[in-house]
């Protein structure tokens, strides 16, 4: 029978807990679209009526390399975040904030 995950955790020792956390944070940190979505509890169908288009364009938006920012963008907002881009260098990062209010050219 499995155990609670709390009991579980209950007794990993302060180390393990913090080896843990670490990797949650790394994986959580760098994710596909899929899995970002899966992880917001989302199906493709429930994203498809949020964005008015078809499950089988959320399919190929998961699945493709390169796409606008702007479609990008409303992906996420319907996820219920924000997109950020950012540049990162060896000794810094540079949030890029022009396409923070971009607007679908109809």
């Amino acid at each position: 029978m499995a155990k609670p995950f709390g009991l579980l955790r209950d007794k990993m020792t302060p180390e393990s807990r913090a080896r843990a956390e670490a990797r949650t944070k790394e994986i959580l940190r760098d994710m596909p679209l899929n899995e970002l979505r899966e992880a917001r509890e989302l199906t493709q169908e429930h994203l498809a009526k949020i964005l008015h288009v078809k499950q089988a364009s959320i399919s190929k938006m998961e699945r493709r390399t390169d796409m606008y920012v702007s479609t990008l963008q409303d992906f996420v907002k319907a996820m219920g975040g924000k997109l950020e881009i950012r540049a990162v260098f060896g000794d810094a990062a540079v949030r890029i904030n022009q396409f923070s209010d971009l607007k679908k050219v109809s």
